[in-house]
């Protein structure tokens, strides 16, 4: 005599159960994997535009031209809070006041298209 009550899962429910997982996972990691890197690329675009703006002000206040050099240590604490860390690299370019900060982790072209 066969009992009906049944109170486990056949085989044929979990694989169904673990490939419908599987297809989710294939969709959503590759969104996650994109989410992080644009969420990088903002973060810095946000850090470069910081420091562009504090290196505005440093070279208003100290009188300095376009030709002249600036660091991070000019700036931090007076225009700047804390020393801004690329979320990719950890740090950032600087060499005069006329040019732009840069990031080593994003090509000239990124740069050129986010700051004036």
């Amino acid at each position: 005599m066969w009992r009906t009550n049944k109170k486990a899962f056949t085989l044929v429910e979990i694989m169904i159960v673990v490939a419908i997982i599987g297809l989710l996972a294939a969709i959503a990691i590759p969104n996650f994997v994109q989410a992080r890197k644009r969420a990088q690329t903002n973060a810095c675009i946000a850090n470069l535009k910081q420091i562009q703006g504090a290196i505005s002000l440093w070279a208003l206040d100290n009188g300095k031209k376009d030709s002249d050099a600036v660091a991070i240590t000019d700036l931090v604490t007076t225009y700047i809070k804390a020393t801004p860390t690329c979320p990719v690299t950890g740090s950032y370019v600087l060499t005069t006041v006329g040019a732009n900060p840069t990031c080593p982790s994003y090509s000239a072209t990124d740069h050129a298209a986010v700051l004036p």
